[in-house]
C-alpha cells in the first residue's frame, strides 16, 4: 500500500505538472499573440494587464536576454525551456520572434508546490484510513485504480501532441503569408483562414478546460435564425476554399440559450461539415418547427462508430485533422439544454445532424 500511495502521488504530481505547464503555455501563447498582433497593428501594448493575477509572475526580455519589464525577479537560464527549483518552476518561451522588441517571456507558477504539499497531506491521511480499513484488499483496489489514471495520462499526452500539430499548421500559414510587406488577396485570405482556425481551437480548448461554464452562462431568448446567419459569414472563406455550396432554409425560431453555447454548438457541426466534405460538395441547413438539421455530402460515418463520435478525444477517421473535442462540446451543450440530438449517416455519401429544441 505504501508503494501504491507513492505511485499514485507520482502519477498525480506528473498529471498536475502537465496540466499546469499546459495552462502556462496557453497564457504565454495568448500574451505572445497579443504582442505580435499589436506589432502588426503598429500600436502600443498595455503591459499592465499581464500583472493583475496572483497565479503567475511574468517578465519580458530583449534579444540580449536583459529584462525589459515584469514582476519576475529570479535569474533566468535561457538555455532551458523549463527551470525547476525547490519551491517553483519557470517556463521560458521565445515565440514572440522579437515583436515589439520582446524575444523571451519567462513565467513563474506560484501555486504548484503548495498544491503538491496539499496532495502529500491528503495521501498520507488517505493511506492511514485505507490501511486500517481495507488492508487485505488494497492491492486489488490499487490495480483497478491505477489503470484508469494511466489511460487518462496517455489520452492527455496524445491530446497535447495533437493540439501542437493542429496549431502548427495555421500558425505556419500565418507566418509564411505575412513575410512580405505587401500582401496579395490570396495571402490575406490564407491568413484569415489560419487565424479563424486558431481562434476555433482556442475557444474549444478554453471551453473544455478553463472556463467555468455555469458562472459564465447568460441564458436568454435568442433568434436562432439570426445567430446562424451571422456565424455562416465566418465560414464563407473556408467553404469557398473547397468550393462547397451552402444552402439555407431558415424560419424565425426563438429559444432560451446562452449565445456562446449555441455558437459553439453550431460552429463545431458546420466546421466538421466543411472539414469532412468533398471538393465541390454541398451543405444544407434547415431550421423549421424548432428543428435544426445540417446535412453535408461528406465522407460519412460508419454506423458502428456513430455511438462513439461524441466521446472526448475520439476520432472516427484520420482523413482530416482534429483532436476529438468538437462533437464532445456539441454533446455537452445539448445535454445542458435538453436538446435532442440525432445523427444519420451513409458512408461515403452524407451525414445529417438533427437537433430538436
Amino acid at each position: 500500500m505504501m508503494l501504491i500511495a507513492l505511485l499514485y502521488y507520482q502519477n498525480e504530481k506528473k498529471l498536475y505538472f502537465d496540466l499546469t505547464k499546459t495552462k502556462m503555455q496557453n497564457v504565454v501563447s495568448n500574451i505572445s499573440s497579443q504582442i505580435i498582433f499589436a506589432h502588426m497593428q503598429d500600436r502600443s501594448l498595455d503591459s499592465s494587464q499581464f500583472f493583475k493575477t496572483n497565479l503567475y509572475q511574468i517578465s519580458f526580455y530583449d534579444d540580449k536576454k536583459k529584462k525589459m519589464f515584469g514582476n519576475l525577479e529570479e535569474k533566468i537560464d535561457f538555455s532551458k525551456k523549463i527551470i525547476e527549483k525547490d519551491q517553483y518552476f519557470i517556463l521560458v518561451d521565445d515565440s514572440t520572434y522579437g515583436h515589439l522588441g520582446v524575444y523571451y517571456i519567462a513565467i513563474k507558477e506560484n501555486l504548484f508546490f503548495k498544491t503538491i504539499q496539499s496532495l502529500q497531506n491528503r495521501i498520507i491521511i488517505l493511506f492511514l484510513i485505507i490501511y486500517s480499513i481495507i488492508a487485505l484488499i488494497g492491492f486489488f483496489l490499487a490495480k483497478l485504480f491505477l489503470k484508469p489514471i494511466k489511460d487518462e495520462r496517455e489520452k492527455l499526452n496524445n491530446f497535447i501532441k495533437d493540439t501542437t500539430h493542429e496549431l502548427n499548421t495555421p500558425i505556419s500559414a500565418i507566418l509564411m503569408s505575412s513575410e512580405n510587406e505587401e500582401l496579395t488577396k490570396k495571402q490575406v485570405q490564407r491568413i484569415q483562414l489560419a487565424a479563424q482556425k486558431v481562434s476555433e481551437i482556442y475557444k474549444d480548448l478554453t471551453y473544455i478546460f478553463l472556463e467555468d461554464k455555469e458562472d459564465k452562462s447568460q441564458i436568454k431568448m435568442h433568434n436562432l435564425k439570426e445567430l446562424i446567419e451571422e456565424q455562416l459569414k465566418y465560414f464563407e472563406a473556408l467553404a469557398e476554399k473547397k468550393h462547397i455550396t451552402i444552402s439555407t432554409k431558415l424560419e424565425t425560431t426563438n429559444y432560451e440559450i446562452d449565445e456562446n453555447d449555441f455558437i459553439r454548438l453550431f460552429n463545431n457541426i458546420i466546421s466538421n461539415a466543411i472539414k469532412y466534405n468533398k471538393q465541390k460538395g454541398s451543405i444544407s441547413i434547415k431550421l423549421q418547427k424548432n428543428t435544426l438539421s445540417i446535412k453535408d455530402t461528406g465522407i460519412g460515418i460508419e454506423e458502428k462508430k456513430i455511438k462513439d463520435i461524441f466521446n472526448r478525444y475520439y476520432r472516427a477517421t484520420t482523413q482530416s485533422g482534429g483532436f476529438g473535442i468538437g462533437l464532445n462540446i456539441v454533446n455537452e451543450v445539448c445535454k445542458k439544454y435538453n436538446i435532442k440530438l440525432h445523427v444519420k449517416s451513409k458512408l461515403s455519401e452524407e451525414t445529417t445532424f438533427i437537433l430538436e429544441f
